[in-house]
């Protein structure tokens, strides 16, 4: 019996081993932290055996495959010794695409995949389309794959997940942006991170669609290193050549394959950002045969996604807004952007070899203050403060929503976005959004 052996027990790693029980492996799981008691017990349900809190080399470097969930990086110790012995190491998606023949809609970029994601899988749902919603955010795909399969699945890619992805095939692959992100885990090397990106479109026949925004400078120039099969569906702001979605007069449109259009106005996703999100959305869902009065409508009612641009509460006359998921610098840039008042900009955590020189201008321009959410935030001061705005130093989510609280005046606006990752304070990004609601209400 094939031996698979799965590295990291979350959503991830969980489901990997659940279908690959399925499919008749033999299967040990292995996490050098703590499990969930959710995944203990999904893992015991079907007889898995797992470790946690260590990696036993005897267990896991007699795979036959391995099985690694995103967050473990390339250059862990385990890794490193599988690679040593020639083990094959995939991603819990590759995994998950052995053994269904549903239809893949993957979204990746630097920034929007959860918005756009969501959005597709809403416009799918509306239309009575049978869709699971899996990737980086709802249900592990393998287990979806393994228990609860549909017809079409709607995927948001990181970067991390397409590093381990060699057979697996995206029916309607989006490319929405790439910009500087987790350079730290790419060896501070842009291109290994474009590299990753690009990983979308592998596989892809002619009978595939390969969305892409027609802007975007390093997807202009990598796409003529590559011999794309898929058909293009290009989008930009303005009508352009060769773009089959834009915006023209007031009007969102898409020429392909069937013409589409309906007021910007009564797109419910405002900013520019998320007029690129809207209309890759737009256009995945034509391609797959939505009929345009769904479309309209879902593209009108789409509540939002939490922790991006999440409108939390008014206070003494001031709005807070929770972009808890801006964990890059040009994240923070369209946050700003979109702002329509004087803002109290949060920013830090882990920096991520950030350069934060693209949002000054906007800082100076619309920023009334900062205050800087970090363990140590000695790289925004030497950034910041020469632009002359008061700045705070907070190093809970208690003092810094305190500080917002002093420093905004009535009419404007507290925006966190920290184009930071949170690990050095929080569990993740949902836990540092939480905190900042909670805190905030509380006032």
């Amino acid at each position: 019996m094939k031996r698979i052996v799965v590295l990291g027990a979350g959503e991830s790693g969980a489901g990997a081993a659940v279908l690959a029980k399925k499919e008749g492996f033999d299967v040990f799981v292995s996490d050098a932290s703590a499990i969930k008691d959710c995944y203990k017990q999904l893992l015991d349900s079907h007889g898995i055996a797992w470790e946690e809190g260590r990696h036993t080399e005897d267990m896991i470097l007699n795979a036959d495959e391995i099985i690694k969930s995103p967050g473990i990086p390339a250059e862990a110790p385990m890794v490193s010794k599988a690679v040593e012995r020639g083990i094959h190491i995939v991603s819990e998606i590759e995994f998950a695409g052995r053994y269904t023949d549903s239809k893949m809609i993957c979204i990746t970029g630097s920034n929007g995949k959860t918005t756009t994601t969501s959005l597709i899988y809403h416009i799918f749902r509306e239309a009575g389309y049978d869709a699971g919603l899996a990737g980086n955010i709802g249900r592990s795909l393998a287990l979806q794959v393994a228990e609860d399969p549909h017809e079409y699945y709607i995927i948001e890619l990181s970067s991390f997940q397409l590093d381990n992805m060699y057979d697996f095939r995206a029916n309607i692959a989006i490319l929405l942006n790439i910009t500087p992100d987790h350079l730290d885990r790419y060896g501070n090397c842009m291109q290994n991170y474009v590299d990753a990106k690009m990983r979308i479109i592998r596989n892809q026949t002619e009978a595939d669609a390969f969305i892409y925004w027609n802007d975007d400078p390093i997807i202009k120039r990598e796409l003529a290193k590559y011999d794309i099969r898929a058909v293009q569906c290009p989008f930009s702001e303005l009508k352009e050549r060769g773009s089959i979605g834009y915006i023209e007069e007031g009007q969102y449109k898409i020429e392909w394959p069937t013409p589409f259009n309906m007021e910007q106005e009564s797109l419910s996703l405002s900013g520019k950002h998320n007029i690129y999100n809207s209309l890759a959305a737009g256009i995945a869902s034509n391609i797959s045969g939505i009929k345009k009065e769904v479309i309209r409508k879902s593209l009108s009612d789409f509540p939002g996604v939490e922790h991006r641009l999440e409108k939390v509460t008014t206070v003494r006359g001031v709005l807070y807004v929770n972009d808890s998921k801006a964990t890059n610098v040009d994240a923070c840039w369209y946050a700003l952007e979109s702002m329509k008042t004087r803002v109290v900009l949060i920013l830090g955590g882990k920096d991520k070899g950030n350069d934060y020189a693209p949002i000054i201008p906007l800082v100076r321009q619309k920023c009334s203050a900062l205050v800087f959410l970090g363990a140590d935030n000695s790289k925004l001061h030497s950034v910041f403060d020469p632009l002359g705005l008061p700045v705070r130093d907070t190093h809970s989510m208690a003092d810094c929503v305190k500080a917002c609280y002093e420093l905004a005046e009535n009419g404007e606006t507290v925006l966190l976005s920290p184009c930071c990752a949170s690990f050095d304070l929080f569990r993740n990004m949902e836990d540092r959004g939480e905190q900042f609601k909670e805190a905030v209400r509380a006032l």
